[in-house]
């Protein structure tokens, strides 16, 4: 009897769907195909998830394959990450692939067992130029710009006291230094066009609101961003029902108003006064200033280089981001099309400065899809003294790729603002995994850079990588980009610099400038 209600109450369920969709005239397939129609469109919907865990191969997809993502989450949870029975990739004839030398025999190198990875940057942050609070970052791997609103603050919170454990820095991005960020980690401020935390209330930049920032916080730096990979040239709207009371009080915005993000700065119109705005912030604050910015045209950089080689203003550090998209929610366009992926962009940069003879006088960042040690080591090549990561952090607290970060509806938390969704994330347990992970891809690059035969990343140079071009034909990074002899490598005295450092018991903490 039971079962004949069951049957008879599914029946009249299934009436009522094709009486609908007969009637509905929205859905062509579904007028045509009543109920059976649905199947289609329950198909595009886990289209996604089915092509992740069953069609596609290891190497397939992305942004991160299934290869890649194994080893940031093995990394991550301190599981065993080799793998066995050699590549599965086609080595024969892949294109693009990067290939580093080994060499046979070299001098006394680092410990690459150490727990704790130490490896510190080969430059001191602000030293060049005098900066009151000059340092020397202690790690060359670090917490790229993600802000709370994009994140939860259960994943900022987790990212922060990962930093803190690994002793990385953690970039705040352009959303506002946040209650989640003041969880240990020390702190590289970003300033956006809308100065979110240190604006006045016509939007207007404050220097006095930013100065009130930095000295209630453990900001080290201060990045200014021009653009980012994911939408370059492209400002944003906050509608005003996300302006929730708490974002309305870090951002400095009216609490349920819409909030727009300009596509420009508003406090500098072009190099010479963008220069002036970072000698009065690096005045202001005494700490180190750069800028972050994805690469289109060349006009700047050739300007920005020209005006710094007279040594009366400049940068302390340059942030560089590949066009490939990010952690940002952007158009299609823009993250397909707009801005040169990371290895061309900072290529041209990198050779902009070290035409004029700068590249020792400032740090260059690097960041895009660069927490891979086979893509940190290229970085690192073409001459980035350290690197971002963003996505793989995400990774590494237990993002799956589902690619909703646009929607607010993360199902792991992560990039929401739901808080059904942001309780699934627990800080305490994913900040450790976080801080496993970081340590991990240090020991990796420490690991490679002893194959190479040195004693740091940084001292990988454009000829020990090479780039496959199918079966028939390999290239230097330094033929393939362009590179002179000696571009890419540090100056003898900094060299002489790490390689002691390195020699020496490594210190806890930021380390401070020698």
């Amino acid at each position: 009897m039971r079962a004949r209600s069951i049957a008879a109450a599914t029946a009249a369920a299934v009436a009522v769907v094709a009486a609908r969709d007969l009637v509905q005239k929205k859905h062509a397939l579904l007028r045509n195909f009543p109920v059976i129609g649905h199947a289609r469109y329950l198909l595009e919907t886990i289209g996604p998830e089915l092509r992740q865990y069953i069609v596609t191969s290891n190497d397939e997809e992305r942004p991160f394959s299934r290869d890649q993502r194994t080893w940031i989450y093995a990394s991550a949870k301190e599981e065993n990450n080799y793998f066995g029975f050699g590549t599965d990739n086609d080595v024969e004839h892949m294109q693009g692939h990067a290939y580093l030398k080994q060499r046979t025999f070299a001098g006394e190198l680092p410990d690459v067992h150490d727990p704790q990875a130490v490896l510190p940057s080969a430059k001191v942050l602000g030293g060049p130029r005098g900066r009151v609070h000059a340092f020397r970052p202690a790690s060359v791997v670090n917490i790229s710009a993600m802000s709370f609103g994009s994140l939860s603050g259960a994943a900022v919170t987790a990212l922060n006291k990962g930093a803190a454990l690994a002793g990385t820095l953690h970039n705040t991005g352009e959303g506002g230094l946040s209650p989640y960020h003041r969880n240990g980690g020390d702190l590289v401020l970003q300033i956006g066009t809308a100065y979110f935390g240190c604006r006045n209330e016509d939007g207007t930049f404050s220097i006095d609101k930013l100065r009130d920032v930095v000295a209630g916080a453990p900001v080290k730096a201060i990045e200014i961003k021009l653009s980012q990979g994911a939408k370059p040239g492209l400002g944003g709207m906050l509608p005003g029902a996300k302006v929730t009371p708490e974002i309305a009080e870090i951002r400095g915005i009216p609490l349920g108003e819409d909030c727009a993000s300009p596509s420009r700065h508003t406090a500098f119109s072009d190099v010479d006064s963008m220069l002036d705005f970072v000698e009065l912030i690096a005045a202001e604050t005494g700490l180190p200033v750069g800028v972050k910015s994805a690469v289109g045209e060349m006009g700047f950089w050739q300007e920005l280089a020209t005006l710094m080689a007279r040594g009366d203003r400049g940068v302390d550090f340059v942030t560089i981001d590949g066009g490939e998209g990010g952690t940002g929610a952007a158009p299609l366009t823009f993250t397909d099309s707009v801005s040169l992926p990371f290895r061309m962009g900072f290529s041209r940069v990198y050779g902009t400065f070290a035409e004029l003879g700068l590249t020792d006088d400032l740090t260059f960042i690097a960041s895009g899809k660069l927490g891979l040690p086979e893509n940190a080591a290229v970085a690192f090549a073409l001459g980035a003294d350290m690197i971002n990561v963003a996505r793989e952090a995400m990774l590494s607290i237990g993002c799956i790729q589902s690619q909703k970060c646009h929607t607010d509806k993360c199902p792991t938390g992560i990039a929401t603002q739901n808080p059904r969704l942001a309780r699934g994330i627990d800080p305490a347990s994913k900040s450790t995994r976080a801080a496993v992970y970081l340590r991990t891809l240090r020991r990796e690059l420490m690991k490679i850079s002893a194959a190479v035969g040195v004693a740091h990343p940084a001292l990988i140079t454009a000829s020990d990588i090479e780039i496959m071009n199918g079966d028939y034909d390999a290239r230097t990074l330094l033929s393939v980009y362009g590179y002179k002899k000696g571009w890419g490598e540090l100056g003898p005295r900094l060299t002489e610099e790490i390689t002691a450092l390195l020699a020496t018991e490594p210190a806890s903490g930021q380390e401070p400038v020698v």
